[in-house]
């Protein structure tokens, strides 16, 4: 198997985008043959498919790779050993759209750390652009129409369908013209720095992923109004959900709703009403009665408290002066460079800067600092 442009590639016209088959690297000889193409590679793109609709926990499940000879789908499933492929990469500055997911995935599932990444979403946005999803961008730039793809697919199933391949590929296909008119467009607006230290830290923000706080992470959404004997409650059937979606390997939310878990704790607390009639009827007999014991341990279990907000220093009439003239600049300078001024800065970054100071502004990317006015600041 030779992996040439002429086997891999899509053929190209004003509008149109005709498919053709795309290498899947599944075994360990067609990555030895791969590799040497990846070692003389000038450049190189990626991008991740995963099953977070389908499995639980979810897993890596494809890395798309355009480089100069051509584009492949490796297959993390296929038990490869992937480390000589993650060494070539951090010798290059990997081309990425939307990165911060394919970052976590990364870190996560194959400890990869890049070294440098340019994120044409983020490049778009700096330029001003509103419409900055990756088919917009190849339409608006390289005239290229890309077929909606399937967005509900199991990336863990095999084989992929030819639709699935392509649909994947389409991802970094494009990626390196992209690149290169949005770095020319970047450069000739004075911003090309700016969009470095973005990139610099997205890779440090993804670079570390915390484990989940255990006192936390069960406190979803709506517990916020639940007395602490329904919070113990709803901590016990959010751990026997969890325990369940992974025995099954199936998202939680296909074993019970987070709705449905905040209605159970709610009226559990209550032993005059019954819980059984709110139990969804998809749940087997087996289920059932786990969910019924989680109810009844979180009965006897100790109240939980309600989350306690730790309030910061409130701001007092000069802070909220200062906020309201640092948002003014900020705002000025977006509608001048024709920005989204989040960009620049939210406003709660512009609110600790106006009670805190310089401590607050020290977490701010220099481009952003220098643009409301505290360039000094280091």
């Amino acid at each position: 198997m030779r992996f040439s442009l002429t086997q891999n590639a899509f053929c190209l016209g004003p509008g149109r985008l005709l498919r053709r088959v795309t290498p899947v690297i599944d075994t360990a000889a067609k990555l030895d043959e791969w590799l040497p193409s990846l070692r003389a590679a000038s450049w190189a793109a990626i991008d991740t498919e995963a099953d977070s609709l389908h499995a639980y926990p979810e897993k890596l499940c494809l890395l798309q790779v355009s480089i100069d000879s051509g584009n492949v789908l490796i297959d993390p499933l296929a038990g490869l050993d992937l480390s000589l492929v993650l060494e070539e990469f951090k010798k290059h500055e990997l081309i990425l759209h939307g990165s911060d997911y394919d970052l976590r995935m990364l870190r996560k599932s194959v400890d990869f750390i890049p070294v440098r990444v340019f994120d044409t979403m983020l490049a778009a946005r700096l330029l001003g652009i509103r419409e900055f999803g990756l088919t917009n961008l190849v339409s608006r730039f390289l005239d290229i129409q890309l077929e909606k793809g399937p967005q509900k697919a199991n990336w863990g199933r095999r084989p992929l369908t030819q639709r699935m391949e392509a649909y994947a590929v389409n991802d970094t296909a494009h990626l390196r013209k992209l690149s290169e008119i949005l770095r020319q467009q970047l450069k000739e607006k004075g911003r090309l720095e700016w969009h470095s230290q973005m990139c610099d830290r997205l890779i440090a923000e993804n670079s570390h992923v915390p484990p989940p706080d255990p006192d936390q992470v069960w406190r979803i959404k709506g517990s916020r109004h639940l007395p602490p004997r329904a919070l113990a409650v709803l901590r016990e059937v959010w751990r026997w959900r969890e325990e369940e979606a992974v025995a099954a390997n199936r998202p939680p939310y296909f074993i019970l709703s987070p709705d449905a878990l905040i209605n159970i704790a709610a009226v559990a607390m209550d032993s005059s009403k019954a819980i059984e009639p709110m139990i969804p009827r998809h749940l087997t007999n087996r289920r059932r009665r786990g969910l019924m014991d989680a109810v009844h341990r979180g009965r006897g279990a100790t109240p939980l408290p309600s989350i306690i907000r730790v309030r910061g220093t409130p701001p007092d009439e000069a802070s909220k002066a200062r906020f309201v003239e640092l948002e003014a600049r900020r705002n000025r300078s977006a509608k001048a460079l024709e920005i989204d001024e989040t960009l620049i800065a939210s406003r709660a970054t512009l609110a600790a800067i106006s009670i805190h100071g310089e401590r607050a502004v020290r977490e701010m990317m220099p481009w952003q600092r220098k643009l409301i006015g505290f360039e000094s600041v280091t």
